[in-house]
């Protein structure tokens, strides 16, 4: 789900460049050693095709900006970039600035490799002031009250529906209409999920990601972490969801994407009107737009116990700044006016991606889905992965994996539960 999401968000949410120098902070392309302009060196994941977005932006700033330029160092791979900035950070060669996933930055700021951001944010410099961002967006990047990334973007967790798959199964109730009375309840929507699978339909495709499991859990009254302990199988509306969760992957209520064929992947089945939901972000609109019809699709927030709006999941990444970077001034210019509103503005149109900042929402609500505004209201009342997830390396991965052998019935729901919460506790230590 991971690189589902970000391999479409990089179409509209990169910034960065091709030009500048080389080596090692500090060593090559130094305004202290040659007299021209700083060269600060800065990485994030993606394909050579993401990297070409990434230009008009660079250019515009390295034009604001004649003493400073910018040398991009990509990795292709979302699984190998952090092993990768780990080492480097480690011998001292990494970057100046740099892109962390909300899966990950936990651990990196439990290594004090980060620079820390408050006093920059706040200062007169600063193009991000830290009130202009979304408490809950922040998750593990920020640490007893000091932020250590900014989130340079978004993509809140909705349920994305198919009209035509919920008219074909006898659903006569608009989602998004039964949310704006305050009647999308957690009940509703699993009412629906019957309905569509007794007309020979799935009710719900899923990527198996916390940000899906963990607003089920959120719409069922559940807490998944509570007081800095893993809830998820003992708090009893929190196993209550998961157990619906278990059912429902059993008799195709709910359907996980990661275990479909390529050939018959998550996409194709929404588009061909083979399920009722899809899970997902405001990237989605790519994918309609390869091959639905867009005008058939629209967008609800995860069902809550009661149909009032309840916190849902976001994902996120951060940039951040190398705590030895021998430029720092140069390298929080860069930060501030990447994730400043301007920037944000500057690099989503058209794209897929949320914009992280206050002020940018135009970029949202460009009038497509009809309820544009919900990626909007679950970002501001959302949550990134927990901190205290997020600060133990592996974690979110392992919790990810055991589940599915829940979900595929390849161990029973008790005895899942029960290994869950001895991976997690022995995880903590």
């Amino acid at each position: 789900m991971k690189r589902a999401i970000i391999a479409i968000s990089l179409l509209a949410v990169a910034t960065a460049a091709c030009s500048g120098g080389g080596g090692a902070p500090g060593v090559t392309g130094s305004k202290a050693e040659s007299g021209g302009p700083v060269t600060i060196r800065w990485s994030a994941w993606g394909s050579a095709e993401d990297m070409k977005n990434y230009q008009p932006l660079v250019k515009e700033f390295e034009a604001r900006h004649p003493n400073i330029k910018l040398k991009l160092e990509p990795v292709a791979k979302y699984e190998d970039y952090h092993p990768k900035l780990l080492t480097q950070l480690t011998s001292k060669t990494a970057p100046d600035v740099f892109f962390v996933g909300d899966d990950n930055i936990g651990k990196f700021v439990s290594a004090g490799v980060l620079t820390p951001l408050n006093d920059k944010l706040a200062s007169a410099e600063s193009k991000s002031k830290p009130e202009e961002f979304f408490e809950g967006v922040y998750g593990g990047a920020k640490k007893d009250g000091q932020v250590f990334g900014v989130p340079n973007d978004v993509n809140p967790e909705v349920l994305w529906f198919d009209k035509q798959a919920l008219k074909d199964a006898g659903i006569t109730e608009n989602p998004a209409e039964l949310y704006a009375s305050g009647q999308w309840t957690m009940a509703k929507y699993l009412e629906m999920g019957d309905k569509l699978v007794k007309s020979g339909k799935s009710g719900s495709l899923f990527w198996n990601w916390y940000g899906t499991t963990y607003s089920m859990i959120h719409g069922f009254g559940g807490k998944a972490w509570d007081g800095g302990k893993f809830t998820a199988t003992t708090d009893a509306k929190a196993r209550e969801a998961l157990q619906t969760l278990a059912k429902g992957y059993k008799d195709k209520t709910f359907v996980s994407i990661d275990t479909l064929p390529a050939s018959n992947g998550g996409n194709t089945q929404f588009l061909k009107h083979k399920a009722g939901f899809y899970a997902g972000g405001r990237w989605v609109i790519d994918i309609l737009k390869k091959g639905g019809d867009r005008a058939n699709y629209d967008i609800v927030p995860f069902p809550s116990p009661d149909g009032k709006p309840m916190s849902g999941a976001v994902a996120a990444s951060y940039l951040a700044i190398n705590k030895d970077t021998p430029h720092a001034k140069e390298a929080f210019a860069f930060l501030t006016e990447f994730v400043g509103k301007d920037g944000q503005l500057a690099r989503m149109k058209g794209g897929g991606a949320v914009p992280s900042i206050k002020g940018a929402e135009s970029i949202v609500l460009d009038g497509y889905p009809e309820h544009a505004q919900t990626f909007i209201d679950v970002r501001d009342n959302g949550f990134a992965n927990y901190p205290e997830e997020v600060a133990v390396p592996g974690l979110t991965a392992d919790i990810n994996e055991h589940l599915l052998k829940v979900w595929s019935g390849k161990v029973g729901f008790d005895e899942g539960m029960t290994e869950l919460q001895k991976l997690v506790e022995g995880k903590l230590g």
